[in-house]
């Protein structure tokens, strides 16, 4: 896919690369990503040649810093935006698709940025990362699922520490309170997500998308429940093979 302007998406050996294309603006959220990321979320769900997904930013400075206030706080009607909304639900699309996706994150995570790198899988940052969702500052609140997916990833004490006080973390800390799985040297931080790509693409991308199914959709049932939901899971896959 090309002839987009904020993201830039390419597709190596089975490995998906999206990367939020606005480095003159730390790679700020605006409506035409939005509109842009949605359509590349679409293709990354329907192409079977990728396996993986590698999301990062451009430049040197961010890899999100949060939403463009700019057009996002001049509000449409609110028919207009119940619709937009509708049809262009890029966050449900995100956490809908049952393929693995790894956030390469450095500089600054802010807002939508942490709310991106939620949505993926597997979250790796540079030593440089600093995380914070300053939205408390600006009278609003997270838009994009934070309140929901920051608290199943870091638990609800440190979500709304971090929701409520709008304060900042930096690497180690976020590796801490298990916002990120590793923390690396900047010159590290591709390949380190292209190594975990890798890993993943060597098995089954059946396995891979029934496996990931499996956890996302039983972190919302009981375990009772949930392993009735592997259990089912599993066997559709075993009928899977034996096709």
């Amino acid at each position: 896919m090309s002839g987009f302007e904020t993201i830039i998406y390419e597709k190596r050996d089975g490995t998906g690369y999206v990367t939020l294309n606005r480095p003159h603006a730390l790679n700020t959220y605006n409506i035409q990503m939005r509109d842009e990321l949605y359509q590349v979320l679409a293709a990354v769900r329907d192409d079977p040649d990728v396996k993986v997904a590698i999301f990062k930013g451009a430049g040197e400075r961010a890899f999100c810093a949060g939403a463009d206030l700019t057009e996002f706080l001049t509000a449409p009607s609110p028919i207009i935006a119940r619709r937009v909304r509708w049809e262009r639900d890029v966050w449900g699309l995100f956490l809908s698709i049952n393929k693995p996706f790894i956030a390469a994150l450095h500089g600054y995570v802010l807002g939508d940025g942490v709310e991106i790198a939620l949505c993926c899988d597997i979250r790796i940052a540079s030593e440089d990362a600093q995380f914070g969702t300053p939205e408390m500052g600006l009278g609003i609140i997270t838009a994009a699922g934070g309140s929901q997916t920051l608290p199943r990833t870091v638990t609800r004490a440190h979500a709304l520490d971090m929701l409520l006080t709008g304060r900042w973390i930096k690497a180690e800390e976020a590796l801490r309170l298990k916002l990120v799985n590793q923390v690396v040297a900047r010159e590290n931080l591709l390949p380190a997500a292209e190594r975990l790509a890798n890993k993943i693409k060597a098995y089954d991308p059946r396995a891979v998308s029934y496996a990931k199914q499996a956890i996302v959709r039983g972190l919302d049932l009981s375990l009772e429940r949930g392993l009735e939901l592997e259990a089912n899971l599993g066997n559709q896959l075993l009928q899977l093979y034996r096709r």
